[in-house]
């Protein structure tokens, strides 16, 4: 089975509808979070939980992986075996753009929605949030642009499917998912 590949900004919906979509159909879930984390690993950190990238160790973290286009080449090129296998669905900020395999589905929010998502998640306020979504995509922005040529955010053309969630229900972007995967004839 090809692989799902799931993109969008940050709290955006990406790891819930592959979870959802994950226990829908019996298939794993690979995030580009999981691979980085992995990676984290490898050097000595000590990565835990959805928020370890806002504590101090994960910014420490990601500081140094921007100082090394390597660590993105090489989590993109992780990436791209599990994508190229199928049977999985990847949740990626550049997996869409840079590799052919995939059906490709971009989740589209506002930055007030994915603030107030992520503040309730993370047990902050929406002001405190807003501010580190506006960082999150600046950078996002700045290091795609980088590495890869993207304008992440704004070329939506390697995608499949994109679904507006500001005002959609988790049940009902998975349903919009599952149908458009099923009458795609990729799923049963």
């Amino acid at each position: 089975m090809e692989a799902i590949v799931i993109s969008g900004m940050s709290a955006s919906g990406k790891t819930t509808l592959a979870s959802t979509l994950s226990r829908h159909f019996g298939i794993p879930v690979l995030g580009g979070s999981d691979i980085l984390k992995q990676m984290a690993i490898e050097r000595g950190y000590k990565p835990g939980g959805e928020t370890w990238w806002d504590t101090a160790e994960g910014m420490r973290f990601l500081a140094e992986r921007q100082k090394d286009p390597e660590f993105d080449k090489e989590t993109d090129r992780r990436m791209r075996v599990a994508v190229e296998a199928g049977n999985v669905i990847v949740t990626s900020y550049t997996a869409p753009w840079i590799i052919r395999a995939g059906f490709k589905i971009w989740l589209s929010a506002s930055q007030k929605t994915r603030a107030e998502r992520m503040a309730k998640r993370d047990g902050t306020t929406v002001e405190e949030t807003i501010a580190v979504i506006r960082k999150r995509d600046e950078e996002n922005r700045k290091l795609y642009k980088n590495l890869y040529n993207i304008d992440f955010g704004n070329d939506l053309k390697p995608f499949d499917l994109v679904v507006e969630t500001d005002d959609e229900e988790e049940e009902a972007v998975t349903a919009i998912a599952i149908k458009e995967l099923t009458d795609r004839g990729m799923m049963k």
